[in-house]
């Protein structure tokens, strides 16, 4: 058990010493309390030590810097180039300025918060702060599995800004024609992001051993990612594998692009034999010919949304759907894509219509049918309650009492 003793400083103040034992049962010692503080924390090591929460104060002094570097290296290698490139930027730019110096144990939760304001104070968007708020969680829970500390202060706070989802953008079948016909060299791409649902990082990684021309598919695999001026290649976003359907006339376009070009080729490759850099927001070929076309602002993976908007509308089920986007369920798709079923909302409304308006109910019951609102009526009944309902009706009417011998 813990033990409280009293000492004097060199100044004369009367200061409180807990003396207590470690759970590999070795002594130690922390002082400077006053004789309540000194009370509470050998009760509070007492409990963390039974229900195997200890850690020693010694651990917690640790700074969030020094953990930074191994959780850092961590998630380099278990997430894509260009996620983590987001997650060192979050820690170099938000988190080492504000969290670096501070030991994991100083941290609090109410810090936290004030530090998650702050930044949305100074202007820093929904997806800039969450990011910066899983970086120092992320560090955290390294922490406590570490036994640094017992709880995460990063986790469950309050005043988190929310994503607000951003409207998908879809062209028509026609616009993208239009803008296929002004692209130039590039025109069996934009074809195979509108019709096949790539995303650019996918379409650019093609090679000419990718496209099944007897199958009708492309085997997508790879996802070439540009960092500044280089590409990191890598799996899918879903890492996995997928076989996409591709129509017969975006085949043909494709048969075009391929023809004398070796099976390791990429097919829409750049001009120096590497992958297409990612056309530039202001002046860049996809820019120029949005513009020529005519069509509404677009981005190339506006493209990938139009393919969701053409197959819905062309009555492709949402599995097939979920397997060509590479989404890792129905679910996600249903939940990224939820606009583009507002016609079934409306055919909903349309249906209750036609069946239940009163006008309708009338003519029904008109034509000598109980299809009207006393069929709906009965019909929502519990069964003995149904036909208590018609033995009602019988005992109303004497031939009926008459006929069933009551």
């Amino acid at each position: 058990m813990a033990t409280i003793s009293k000492y004097q400083t060199s100044s004369g103040t009367n200061l409180y010493r807990v003396r207590y034992r470690t759970p590999d049962n070795r002594q130690t010692d922390k002082r400077g309390f006053t004789k309540r503080d000194a009370e509470l924390f050998a009760a509070t090591v007492e409990v963390t030590k039974a229900k195997g929460e200890y850690v020693a104060p010694k651990l917690g002094r640790v700074t969030v810097n020094e953990l930074a570097p191994d959780w850092l290296a961590r998630k380099k290698q278990a997430t894509a180039p260009s996620h983590y490139r987001t997650l060192e930027t979050a820690w170099r730019v938000h988190v080492k300025p504000r969290w670096g110096k501070v030991s994991v144990a100083d941290v609090d939760a109410l810090g936290v918060e004030a530090w998650i304001a702050s930044m949305g104070v100074k202007g820093a968007g929904a997806t800039t702060v969450l990011r910066a708020h899983g970086v120092l969680s992320g560090i955290l829970a390294g922490a406590v599995k570490g036994k640094r500390l017992a709880t995460n202060p990063a986790k469950g706070i309050e005043g988190l800004p929310r994503k607000t989802a951003k409207r998908h953008v879809y062209v028509s079948a026609q616009d993208v024609a239009r803008l296929a016909d002004e692209s130039g060299e590039h025109r069996a791409l934009v074809l195979v992001l509108a019709y096949c649902g790539l995303r650019w990082g996918e379409a650019i990684g093609l090679r000419v051993r990718d496209v099944e021309f007897l199958r009708r598919r492309l085997s997508v695999s790879e996802n070439a990612v540009q960092i500044g001026a280089r590409h990191a290649v890598g799996p899918t976003k879903g890492r996995k594998a997928r076989s996409v359907p591709v129509p017969t006339f975006v085949l043909g376009e494709l048969s075009v692009q391929c023809a004398g070009e070796a099976s390791r080729d990429l097919v829409f490759g750049g001009r120096d034999g590497g992958y297409l850099p990612r056309p530039k927001s202001s002046n860049g070929w996809f820019r120029r010919a949005v513009k020529a076309a005519g069509t509404q602002a677009v981005t190339p993976h506006d493209l990938r949304h139009t393919c969701a908007s053409l197959a819905v509308s062309a009555g492709v089920n949402v599995l097939a759907l979920q397997r060509m986007l590479g989404h890792q369920s129905a679910k996600v798709t249903l939940d990224t894509y939820a606009d583009l079923f507002d016609d079934d909302l409306d055919a909903v409304s349309a249906t209750l219509h036609a069946r239940y308006s009163p006008e309708n109910v009338g003519k029904m019951w008109a034509q000598g049918g109980l299809d009207g609102s006393q069929q709906t009526s009965e019909s929502r009944l519990p069964a003995q309650k149904r036909s208590e309902h018609q033995c009602g009706r019988r005992d109303s009417n004497p031939q009926a009492l008459s006929s069933t011998g009551t």
